[in-house]
């Protein structure tokens, strides 16, 4: 008779929760990158550089423009720069998400996962040139800086993430549980 134990029997459980939250990171992450995607395809094709066009007028208003830098257009002379770290996170995440068991952390990292591999996207394919492509934003709010989908998926996925933390939410189920 086969010896029970608490990991034994939590395995086969645990298996299918991992994969189910693997499954959850990547259908957020490619559909948040679709979003991103579609989203500058359609801002490219129908909005000239620089002219605003008003969603909720005071609010909100479409404006394209192209970032070569980070957030702000800070560090616009180190473009490559921000596509290593793009592509150091996507694979941080991707590496990790063998281990995550729920499905709030599943989450977070998918929507950090799809903005990142939106915007490194842009960085590797866009003009001016390979690995120093300029991102396309275009959501505009007042006193701040233009964004797009991309951006909104890595800041609600670390924000996300940032709560788990403080909260003490665990991303993978400890061993015996």
């Amino acid at each position: 008779m086969a010896e029970h134990t608490p990991d034994a029997a939590a395995a086969p459980g645990t298996s299918r929760v991992g994969r189910r939250c693997l499954v959850i990171s990547l259908l957020v992450a490619a559909a948040w990158y679709a979003a991103d995607q579609l989203s500058k395809l359609w801002v490219v094709e129908n909005l000239p550089i620089g002219r605003q066009y008003p969603v909720i007028p005071g609010l909100l208003w479409w404006e394209h423009i192209r970032n070569s830098g980070a957030a702000f257009s800070l560090g616009s002379d180190y473009t490559w720069v921000f596509t290593i770290v793009m592509a150091v996170v996507i694979v941080a995440i991707l590496w990790n998400l063998r281990r995550v068991r729920d499905p709030l952390w599943a989450l977070a990292l998918g929507l950090v996962l799809g903005g990142a591999a939106g915007n490194l996207t842009d960085r590797l394919f866009r003009e001016p040139g390979f690995a120093h492509g300029h991102v396309v934003d275009f959501i505009a709010v007042p006193r701040f800086a233009i964004f797009n989908v991309a951006d909104c998926g890595v800041v609600v996925g670390v924000v996300l993430i940032l709560v788990l933390i403080m909260t003490n939410r665990q991303m993978e189920v400890p061993r015996g549980r």
